[in-house]
């Protein structure tokens, strides 16, 4: 064991964490109405909980036991089983590993509550979270992480998928999903509601960008180099995204927002991810300045183009983020082409296709959608009986 390894990690663990509770809770739940803003606080926050539960449970064992088939790490692991605080996953405690891997299954179906918000049924959101966290998440991860068969060694050589912090594993699989959930639920009956409060979405924001220093830089595994140089990258694409996203608001529109600038940082973050690991300063403004145009670009494609409700754009930001800094990696020549449009190919099939499967299914044991009333009033009275502001807001 390195106790400098340790130490990082654990701090790496808890700002992983932090994305999602607080930062990605606030984030979210400022572009909503009033009406909803617990609604998804507790869409998040429970999440949260459950996720951890069952990665414990058997999706830690699905994505990093030891089987041998490429497919799935087997369940030799489920509960945890031959892990104790001796164990070693490298230089760190095993169980070390399996925390801060938690912190990663707990924001991936997080990411997807910003799909469906003020329309969804909670029901629906726990059920789906879970079965897809096991049966789509989890998986993938091994494939990729786990020394699966797209990892080094697997069907695409000794080169393998690269995939420093989870642009394929993470956004690829959280921003299809979300996609596909927005197409099957139809539009919401008042899109035209701006944000309620633009200063959560801001606080929000910059949680998440803090956070994910833990995110990219401890997914290095190591107090190192490697660790500096990933949490550098990650700053530089977050600030030059940030810049190009509301440069590019103002010539369309006149004006820059505070909604859109905070938007562009999250498109820089998530087109960062997958590279952090593999590309220097100048390779990361490069990859934030095309996220910032190229993912607002995509907000508008998949708003005004396809006419699909993706409420807070889900896929344009974090979907196309994470499959645009993948492809950069081969881009850059870090990876090798045929791998990364290929594991890209791979897993988005598998994604789409099980979440079409798991959608079906789930709805005939809960409703996807809540009733036009609950819809127009608003969840967080009907749904969980508390409201955060009086509803003339």
């Amino acid at each position: 064991m390195n106790a400098a390894d340790t130490a990082w990690i654990m701090v790496a663990t808890a700002l992983v964490l932090f994305m999602t509770l607080p930062g990605l809770a606030l984030f979210y739940g400022g572009l909503v109405r009033a009406r909803n803003v617990l609604s998804v606080f507790m869409q998040c926050y429970a999440i949260a909980c459950v996720m951890s539960v069952l990665w414990f449970a058997f999706g830690y064992s699905i994505a990093f036991g030891s089987g041998e088939t490429g497919i799935w790490g087997g369940l030799d692991k489920v509960f945890l089983l031959g892990i104790d605080a001796d164990t070693l996953s490298g230089t760190l405690p095993e169980i070390l590993f399996f925390a801060f891997q938690m912190t990663f299954a707990i924001i991936t179906p997080a990411l997807i509550v910003g799909a469906y918000v003020e329309r969804v049924g909670f029901g629906f959101v726990i059920v789906f979270s879970s079965l897809w966290m096991l049966a789509i998440y989890a998986p993938v991860v091994h494939w990729i992480w786990g020394g699966g068969f797209l990892a080094d060694g697997g069907i695409f050589g000794d080169v393998g998928t690269k995939d420093f912090a989870g642009g394929i594993v993470v956004h690829e699989t959280a921003g299809l999903a979300a996609l596909i959930l927005a197409i099957f639920l139809g539009p919401r009956k008042n899109r035209t509601t701006p944000p309620h409060n633009p200063g959560y979405v801001m606080i929000g924001a910059a949680m998440l960008w803090v956070g994910w220093f833990g995110f990219n830089g401890g997914s290095q595994l190591a107090a190192d180099g490697g660790a500096a140089m990933a949490i550098t990258v990650t700053h530089i694409s977050a600030a030059t995204a940030s810049v190009t996203w509301a440069a590019w608001e103002k010539i369309k529109y006149g004006k820059a927002s505070l909604v859109g600038i905070v938007t562009g940082t999250i498109a820089g973050l998530a087109s960062i991810t997958p590279a952090s690991g593999f590309v220097g300063p100048i390779q990361a403004l490069v990859i934030g300045a095309v996220a910032g145009v190229l993912c607002q670009e995509m907000v508008t494609v998949i708003r005004s183009k396809f006419n699909i409700d993706d409420t807070l754009d889900v896929f344009a930001v974090h979907g196309v983020g994470g499959i645009f800094g993948t492809i950069m990696i081969a881009a850059f020549g870090a990876g090798s082409w045929f791998a990364q449009l290929g594991a890209l190919a791979i897993v988005g099939i598998f994604t789409a296709v099980g979440t079409v499967i798991l959608i079906k299914l789930v709805s005939l044991i809960t409703p996807l959608r809540v009733d036009l009333e609950t819809e127009t009033n608003g969840l967080d009275l009907a749904v969980h009986g508390e409201r955060a502001y009086d509803m003339s807001s």
